[in-house]
C-alpha cells in the first residue's frame, strides 16, 4: 500500500507553477487552510518541506494535513479574490478570520420597483445593495432614524408593482399623511421620482454630504422655477436636516477626499482591526473587528487578511485606502479594489506629516479596543456565577462547570428527526456556538439512538478539531437517555467527562451509575440553571424540527406542480418569502421571477390559488 506521504509527493508533481488557490485538508476532508500563490507548486512544496524556522502554528497544522486541492487562475488578482471568498465561506481553522462577522448589521436598499431601506443581518444576493457592516449599532440606528426623518422613502413591506397600483391593492398609511412617504403604493409618486429619492438616501448613507446638498439645491431651484413651491420647500427642509446631522462629524482633511483608514493591534491570540470612514474629508464612521487565528502572524499578514475579508462584502470602495503597515500584495489589492469600484483605487502607508498622525490615531483606537477585549476576557475568566458554584457542590464536581453543553431531540413519529446542542458559558447562553443536527442514522421512533447520534457527532468533531471539551454534558431525559450518552462517552474513551440527565416529569437529576435521582432542592439556583439550559435546548430542537417539517411541506406542495423543479422552487420562495407569499402573488408577479415563464406561472397560480 502506498503511504499518504508518497501519494502527496506524487500529487505535488502534477501541480503547475501557475497562480491559483490551494486548500489544505485533514483526513475527513475538512478544510484547514486556504492560501494563494503566484506559483502553486513552489508554495505547496514549501508547506510540505518547511525550513528550520518553521513556526509552531504551521507545524501543528501540517500534522493534521492529509490531502490538498488546488485551483489554477488566470492571474494573481483572480487568486486573491478566490482566496478571500473561500476564507469567508469556510472559515478554516488556521486562517485569520473575522470573529462573528455574520452577526453585524447592514443597511439594505432593496432591488424592487419602489425600493425599501432597512436594517438586516442577512445578505441575500438578489440585486439589493448593502452598506456596512456596522459594528457600532447605536450610530447605525441614529443613521436609520435620520433617513426616516429626512427622506420620504417607504418602510412598509408591501410588494408594489404597476399591477398592484392599478388594482388599488394597497392603501397609503400614516407615514404618507405625516410626510414620511410619498405614497408609491397608490401611484402618488412616479417611479422615476421615487428612485431619485432613493439615490439621495444612498449618498447620505455613504457620507457624501456635499455632493448630496449640491444635488438637492439644484433640484430645489429647478422646482421653485417651475413654481412647485411645496416640493421645493420639502427639499429645503431636507437640506437643513442633513446639515444638522453632519455638523457633529470631525474634519480631518481640507481636501474633500474619500478614503478608508485601517490599523491593527495584536497580542498573543487576540487582534483588533479598526477602520475609519473618511468621506468628503470628514470622519463619518468608525468600525472595529476582532480576529481569530492570529497567533504567530505578523502585522502585515493580519492587515492583508483583514483587507481581503473586509472589502469582499463592501459595496462602496473609496478612491484611497490608508494602511498602518505595508502588505506584500499591494498591487494585487489595488487591481482588485479598482475592479470592484469601477475606478482607480490607491493604497498608501503614510509615514510622515498629518496623514501619518491620522493613522497613529487609528492605531491608538485599535490598541484601546484590544485592551478592552483583554480586560473583558480576564473578568469573564476570573468570575464564576454563584449558580455554577452551587451546581458543582450539588453534583460533587471537582470544579464549577463553566462550559455546559446540553442536548435534546425532537421528532413526530420519527419523521423530520432533529437534535440540538446549546452552550452555556458561565451560566449564560453562547448562541454563536449553538449547533443543530439533522438525524441521519436512526429510522423510526428511537429517541435514545437519536440522542446518541447527536452526542457522538458533537464530541467526535471536538476531538478531531482538537478543541476543548465541555466541563459538563446535560441530556434532556432520564436514566435511558443518560445511559445512552454514557455509552457514547465510553466508546470515545471519555469516561471522565461529567454527564447528567434532567428528566422533565419531576425535574429529577440523574448521575451515571446511580439509580436514584439526586436530592437537589426544587428552589435551588443550581436546579433552576439546569432547567433553563434544558428548556433552551428543547426550544432550539423544536424550532429546527419545525423548520425541517415546514421545508418538506413547502417542497412537496411546490414539487407537485408540473414545471417546478428545485431552482424554480428556490427562486419563488426567495422572491415572495414564503409559500403563503407565492399563493398571494399574481400571475404577472410569478412570471416576473427569474427562470419563470407565463405558462408555468399560470399553473402555479391555478394549483396554489385553488
Amino acid at each position: 500500500m502506498i503511504s499518504n506521504r508518497a501519494l502527496i509527493e506524487k500529487k505535488l508533481k502534477s501541480v503547475p507553477r501557475k497562480p491559483g488557490v490551494y486548500l489544505l485538508k485533514d483526513g475527513t476532508g475538512s478544510i484547514l487552510y486556504v492560501g494563494k500563490a503566484k506559483a502553486l507548486r513552489d508554495r505547496l512544496r514549501s508547506h510540505f518541506k518547511p525550513g528550520r524556522d518553521e513556526e509552531p502554528k504551521h507545524r501543528l497544522m501540517m500534522r493534521r494535513v492529509r490531502d490538498f486541492e488546488f485551483i489554477v487562475t488566470d492571474s494573481e488578482v483572480e487568486a486573491l479574490i478566490l482566496e478571500a471568498n473561500f476564507v469567508k465561506e469556510h472559515r478554516p481553522r488556521y486562517n485569520i478570520n473575522l470573529k462573528d462577522d455574520k452577526s453585524y448589521p447592514y443597511i439594505r436598499v432593496t432591488d424592487e420597483v419602489f425600493p425599501r431601506v432597512f436594517v438586516t443581518r442577512k445578505i441575500i444576493r438578489d440585486g439589493s445593495r448593502y452598506f456596512g457592516p456596522y459594528t457600532d449599532v447605536g450610530s447605525m440606528r441614529q443613521l436609520i432614524a435620520a433617513i426616516r426623518r429626512i427622506f420620504p422613502v417607504r418602510s412598509c413591506r408591501f410588494q408594489i408593482s404597476e399591477e398592484t397600483i392599478r388594482a388599488k391593492k394597497h392603501r397609503v398609511c400614516l407615514n404618507y399623511h405625516i410626510g414620511r412617504c410619498r405614497g408609491p403604493c397608490e401611484g402618488l409618486v412616479s417611479r422615476e421620482e421615487y428612485l431619485w429619492d432613493v439615490e439621495q438616501v444612498v449618498s447620505f448613507i455613504q457620507g457624501k454630504k456635499d455632493r448630496l446638498v449640491e444635488t438637492l439645491t439644484r433640484r430645489m431651484a429647478h422646482l421653485a422655477g417651475e413654481r412647485q413651491y411645496e416640493e421645493a420647500a420639502r427639499l429645503r427642509d431636507e437640506i437643513r436636516s442633513i446639515d444638522t446631522f453632519h455638523e457633529r462629524q470631525k474634519v480631518v482633511d481640507d481636501v474633500k477626499a474619500d478614503r478608508d483608514l485601517i490599523a491593527v493591534a495584536a497580542e498573543g491570540e487576540d487582534a483588533c482591526c479598526v477602520t475609519f470612514d473618511v468621506r468628503d474629508g470628514k470622519i463619518t464612521n468608525r468600525h472595529h473587528f476582532y480576529l481569530d487565528g492570529v497567533e504567530d502572524e505578523s502585522e502585515r499578514d493580519i492587515i492583508s487578511s483583514f483587507v481581503k475579508q473586509y472589502y469582499i462584502r463592501k459595496e462602496f470602495i473609496p478612491a484611497e485606502v490608508f494602511l498602518a503597515a505595508d502588505v506584500n500584495e499591494i498591487e494585487e489589492l489595488e487591481a482588485w479594489l479598482s475592479g470592484k469600484r469601477g475606478g482607480r483605487v490607491r493604497i498608501f502607508v503614510p509615514r510622515r506629516g498629518k496623514k501619518a498622525g491620522l493613522m497613529d490615531m487609528v492605531t491608538r483606537n485599535a490598541r484601546l479596543l484590544l485592551e478592552e477585549l483583554k480586560i473583558q476576557k480576564t473578568r469573564s475568566e476570573e468570575w464564576i456565577a454563584p449558580s455554577l458554584r452551587a451546581l458543582a457542590e450539588d453534583l460533587r464536581l471537582p470544579n464549577p462547570p463553566k462550559r455546559i453543553e446540553a442536548f435534546d431531540v425532537s421528532n413526530i413519529a420519527g419523521q423530520d428527526a432533529a437534535a440540538s446542542m446549546v452552550v452555556f458559558e458561565n451560566a449564560k447562553p453562547k448562541k454563536s456556538e449553538y449547533r443543530k443536527f439533522r438525524i441521519k442514522t436512526v429510522q423510526g421512533i428511537d429517541d435514545y439512538q437519536m440522542m446518541a447520534e447527536a452526542v457522538r457527532r458533537r464530541l467526535t468533531r471536538l476531538l478531531r478539531e482538537e478543541k476543548p471539551l465541555p466541563d459538563l454534558i446535560l441530556v434532556d431525559g432520564g436514566k435511558g437517555q443518560l445511559s445512552t450518552a454514557v455509552s457514547v462517552l465510553a466508546s470515545l474513551n471519555l469516561t471522565g467527562l461529567p454527564v447528567i440527565g434532567l428528566a422533565k416529569r419531576l425535574e429529577e437529576v440523574f448521575l451515571p451509575g446511580i439509580m436514584e435521582p439526586q436530592n437537589i432542592a426544587k428552589s435551588s439556583a443550581s436546579l433552576r440553571l439546569l432547567q433553563r439550559i434544558r428548556d433552551e435546548a428543547h426550544r432550539f430542537a423544536v424550532a429546527y424540527h419545525r423548520s425541517l417539517r415546514k421545508k418538506r411541506t413547502i417542497a412537496s406542495e411546490l414539487d407537485r406542480i408540473d414545471g417546478i423543479g428545485e431552482l424554480r422552487r428556490k427562486a419563488l420562495l426567495q422572491a415572495f418569502g414564503s409559500l403563503d407569499g407565492v399563493k398571494k402573488a399574481t400571475v404577472e408577479e410569478i412570471a416576473g421571477v427569474k427562470g419563470m415563464n407565463r405558462k408555468v406561472a399560470e399553473r402555479v397560480n391555478r394549483v396554489l390559488g385553488g
